[in-house]
């Protein structure tokens, strides 16, 4: 009877949140990266405010950006039941009970952007953040993650997106592109084996996307005579990138063989972000997109409506239509519904290496 009575209080216990000290199990992500997955540390460090373009409704509240709705990692945090990543830099309304967002939009791997907040800064800032929770957790204060949270959690990486511009922007040959972006793919390892020192064990770790479909790309970097491929993106540009991810992979082949083993092993795993993205370009009509290669809020008009110093968030921009189906929002960035079919590919499994789900690495 005795017995009875004890389980029964157990499962009390449990259904009301769990037992005292013991956290129940849950996903936990520290992400880092550039604007692809910045839910809103660039304007939370530089306090900036872009205003609406003509015609267009929605207010990006944690990016600070006017868009047409959620980023892929916010489908990601919706199916994996957890809050939306807050970004690190945001002092105002953060909840870091899921995990947080390192993210700045205009980061590199190198330390050769504007944004003087790559990812090697981004781990030092996730090393701070791991300390200060310690010591703020005794007193119930914080973000209140445990010890096995961070140990258990998913650390994913989505950067290089920036390196690759700012290599051309360097007017280097292609050769010279590639070398340095090998360069870039050797640091997205180490800030694994940084991450991985202070007790991390499970990464996902995102090659870079199809940067030669992005408007801006095209319309400010073409030159006559640059080859095109099948899908009307800048050939060059894609290449690089299929570079830089062909490095990246091999990284992460290595560190799974470097860091996996044992009991308490790392997990590395690649997902492939060119594959998912690239297919929203060049079979656009399966998913019901219209132009794919213009840009939904702009100026100009087809073929990219993208404009320099016209671009979405100033008075000379507008925004598409109410229904057209876009893949790209701004010249750069992705819309919501491509940023939904992102996800869910993600979610997937079937674009990592090894072929994993997400979800599985919550466990």
């Amino acid at each position: 009877m005795r017995g009875s009575r004890i389980a029964l209080l157990l499962l009390m216990l449990l259904q009301c949140g769990g037992l005292p000290g013991i956290a129940v199990g849950r996903c936990v992500v520290f992400n880092f990266g550039d604007s692809n997955s910045d839910t809103g540390s660039l304007p939370a460090a530089f306090g900036f405010y872009l205003g609406p373009p003509a015609g267009r409704r929605f207010f990006h509240r944690q990016t600070g950006r006017w868009s047409d709705g959620r980023l892929y990692i916010d489908f990601i945090a919706e199916k994996l039941k957890i809050s939306y990543l807050s970004p690190y830099m945001e002092s105002s309304g953060s909840d870091f009970t899921s995990g947080v967002n390192f993210a700045v939009a205009g980061a590199a791997v190198t330390q050769k952007s504007a944004i003087p907040l790559g990812l090697d800064t981004q781990v030092n800032q996730f090393l701070h953040f791991k300390n200060r929770t310690r010591e703020l957790r005794p007193r119930g204060a914080g973000s209140m993650i445990a010890e096995s949270e961070f140990r258990d959690a998913v650390y994913a990486i989505d950067i290089g997106q920036n390196d690759i511009t700012l290599a051309f922007l360097a007017n280097l040959t292609l050769p010279e592109v590639e070398r340095e972006l090998a360069a870039s793919a050797a640091m997205v390892a180490d800030a694994v084996r940084a991450l991985r020192a202070s007790g991390a064990r499970k990464f996902w770790v995102y090659n870079t996307g199809p940067i030669g479909c992005l408007p801006q790309t095209l319309a400010l970097r073409q030159k006559p005579g640059d080859e095109l491929d099948a899908a009307g993106c800048l050939a060059e540009y894609n290449a690089a990138a299929r570079s830089f991810n062909a490095e990246l992979a091999a990284a992460c082949r290595r560190l799974a063989a470097e860091l996996g083993g044992g009991e308490d092993g790392a997990t590395v795993v690649c997902t492939d972000m060119y594959a998912i993205k690239y297919e929203l370009f060049a079979n656009h009509s399966r998913y019901g997109f219209e132009r794919p290669l213009m840009a939904c809020c702009g100026h100009g008009g087809p073929p990219y409506n993208y404009a320099n110093l016209k671009t979405c968030g100033q008075p000379t921009a507008t925004a598409c239509p109410e229904g057209e189906r876009h893949v790209i929002w701004d010249g750069v960035h992705y819309t919501e519904d491509a940023n939904a079919i992102v996800a869910r590919k993600i979610l997937s499994g079937d674009f990592s290496s090894p072929r994993t789900k997400l979800k599985a690495l919550c466990k």
